[in-house]
């Protein structure tokens, strides 16, 4: 079964018209994580020279090809009927970048063949998450966890 979708793209970085740059991302799905999407950028392309990936809902991403989507660090936003913006914002400051609203679609299309939505928790491990949130194995729910075991 496929288990990981990536899509390489290109994104105009917004900053001023007379600074914009293309920089190269690349959109990530994984089916074990399905409500996931991720952003990466290689370290070429950020300000400390380090890779960088943002996470955020898959939903949010197909939300914001209609319609402005998205609270907190990350929106997402049609600019007409070729490009999406995506807004993401840290402590260091905020990165405008638009993309291709074909590459975002067919990224989508892809991830919504391997796990189709409403599909999602079919391909979620709860024990597993559980046991890494308990900071051990999923034996973790074993005796004196306070936690019973199925």
């Amino acid at each position: 079964m496929l288990t990981v979708i990536d899509q390489t793209l290109r994104a105009r970085l917004c900053a001023s018209p007379a600074r914009d740059r293309v920089i190269a991302a690349t959109l990530i799905y994984q089916c074990d994580d399905p409500l996931a999407a991720r952003l990466a950028f290689p370290a070429s392309a950020t300000l400390d020279g380090h890779d960088v990936v943002w996470t955020f809902a898959r939903d949010l991403l197909a939300a914001g090809l209609r319609m402005p989507s998205g609270e907190g660090d990350v929106h997402v936003w049609p600019c007409g009927q070729r490009r999406t913006m995506i807004e993401l914002s840290s402590p260091v400051g905020v990165a405008l970048l638009q993309l291709d609203t074909e590459d975002v679609q067919d990224f989508l299309t892809r991830s919504y063949t391997a796990v189709p939505p409403g599909e999602e928790h079919r391909h979620i491990d709860l024990d597993a998450d559980l046991a890494a949130l308990l900071g051990g194995s999923e034996d973790a729910a074993g005796p004196g966890s306070g936690l019973e075991a199925s």
